[in-house]
């Protein structure tokens, strides 16, 4: 059997901060292998207007789609495949998707991402698209101002993210996804900040334009737009599993140059314990990149 072909890295996640990375590297003269399992966190944006160089705002689909064409232009070879496994071998790196592919780096670099946690209902995709359910406060708050706004989720985590959104509007209502008891220093900080409590509804609806809920008394309650914080699940288990030091929420914990507790492993993105954002992660692949490149041997022309 002859010996496997290694790539200067191998790229694991397709979203801003996997696909900024591979342009970097390949415009070093360094060969990448892009794994793309189609589920990249951008996807869900419908229109942003943070994003910097973008003045009338686009969707992150079509961002995505500017950010691999910009990285193919330069060789990124992207496969659509999600990655199962990942473990030393001599040389550097194997990882196996779910097809049994095998692909060879001699490092890894890990822009795998989280998955936001969504109410159970099958018209949760459609909300987001029109902007009736949105994901990130910090992204597109500036658009909801001064709009009837919900923060959905457990007391105390959505009480955090409620007293965030009064930066944005004067009408923000915490509704619990939880039944803990409110007690009495939580109800009057939330009375003295102006944030309106709602204990756990009977149901979710959504009218194709807005969102409410169903409450205790059976009365529904619309909002604008209605934030859920019900938690993300870190997609951190390949470096896990080869023993990378994680955060309390499973993010890998990372040096300055962006490379986890172990040698040759790096890791950017939203899978990083930083904020989750695209520029942030965009940065952490540009740091990320050049780190890289500068540990493997030299490549001169």
């Amino acid at each position: 059997m002859p010996d496997p072909e290694f790539k200067s890295c191998i790229i694991i996640g397709a979203g801003p901060a996997g696909m900024t990375a591979a342009l970097y590297l390949n415009r070093f003269h360094r060969e990448v292998t892009v794994l793309d399992a189609g589920n990249s966190r951008a996807r869900w944006i419908p229109q942003t207007h943070n994003c910097p160089g973008f003045p009338d705002g686009l969707s992150g689909c079509e961002l995505l789609e500017r950010l691999r064409t910009q990285a193919e232009q330069y060789g990124t070879k992207v496969t659509q495949a999600t990655a199962s496994r990942l473990e030393h071998v001599d040389g550097g790196y194997r990882v196996t998707d779910t097809q049994g592919g095998q692909y060879y780096g001699r490092t890894v670099l890990l822009a795998t991402g989280v998955e936001d946690v969504l109410p159970p209902e099958p018209w949760a995709e459609e909300a987001i698209n029109c902007g009736a359910m949105r994901l990130c406060v910090i992204c597109d708050g500036y658009e909801v101002s001064d709009d009837d706004l919900a923060v959905f989720g457990s007391l105390r985590t959505a009480f955090e993210h409620a007293k965030f959104m009064r930066t944005y509007s004067a009408t923000v209502t915490l509704v619990q996804s939880d039944n803990e008891q409110v007690d009495t220093q939580l109800q009057q900080s939330a009375k003295d900040l102006g944030i309106a409590l709602m204990k756990k509804p009977h149901d979710l609806r959504f009218d194709g334009q807005r969102c409410g809920f169903i409450d205790t008394l059976g009365k529904r309650r619309d909002f604008d737009t209605i934030y859920p914080v019900l938690g993300s699940r870190s997609q951190a288990t390949l470096a896990i599993a080869l023993g990378a030091s994680v955060d309390e929420e499973n993010k890998l914990v990372v040096t300055e140059k962006q490379m986890t507790s172990i040698d040759g492993l790096y890791a950017i993105g939203d899978v990083v314990s930083a904020l989750s954002q695209i520029s942030v992660a965009v940065g952490h692949a540009a740091v990320a990149a050049t780190a890289i490149h500068n540990v493997l041997p030299r490549n001169p022309r």
